[in-house]
């Protein structure tokens, strides 16, 4: 099996705590269809920092992400089939699928 790396762009907490709790619940349930697939269950992140050869952009690029998960899937197709589920895709969030790769 090969590994992906799911990376979450966009999306944010609801202000009401049961709208958090739903939102917590609906993360819960998307991970559990996926059982044993999650290699690595990831975390949000704060803003991000790009840097390149010649500056630092503080703002995070064009598309920050906003956390990050790894699963285990037999192909791209499997893998994106996972993605389709994720919660963040309501909120008219994102996730961007790659596969890793060992040294």
């Amino acid at each position: 099996m090969a590994k992906y790396l799911f990376v979450y762009h966009g999306g944010g907490m609801p202000e009401s705590e049961e709208d958090q709790a739903k939102e917590m619940a609906a993360w819960s349930d998307w991970f559990e269809t996926m059982g044993p697939a999650i290699a690595d269950g990831g975390h949000p992140v704060g803003p991000s920092t790009t840097v390149f050869a010649d500056r630092v952009d503080d703002h995070g690029g064009a598309n920050p992400a906003s956390g990050y998960s790894v699963i285990e899937a037999a192909s791209l197709e499997e893998a994106i089939a996972h993605a389709k589920g994720c919660p963040i895709l309501k909120g008219g969030g994102s996730v961007e699928v790659a596969e890793t790769f060992d040294p």
